[in-house]
């Protein structure tokens, strides 16, 4: 099932919008979310045995995420 723009805010806090449709149109699914949340927050220590490298959507959104953090950064 494909997150909506309530989920993503929720995860990601206040993203903007074009980052939040972009994340939708990706069609990430809210597991792929909320492991993402998880590798943002690093936490992946809490995951145990199921801690895993980001791979496909979960990584590409992880990647958008990050630049625009450090573009918050910058400014």
């Amino acid at each position: 099932m494909k997150a909506t723009h309530d989920e993503i805010q929720r995860l990601f806090g206040d993203i903007s919008d074009s980052l939040t449709a972009e994340i939708i149109q990706s069609g990430a699914t809210i597991a792929e979310l909320e492991e993402v949340a998880a590798h943002l927050a690093q936490e992946t220590d809490v995951m145990g045995e199921l801690e895993k490298p980001l791979t496909g959507r979960a990584l590409r959104i992880f990647t958008m995420l990050d630049r625009e953090a450090e573009k918050w950064l910058e400014e």
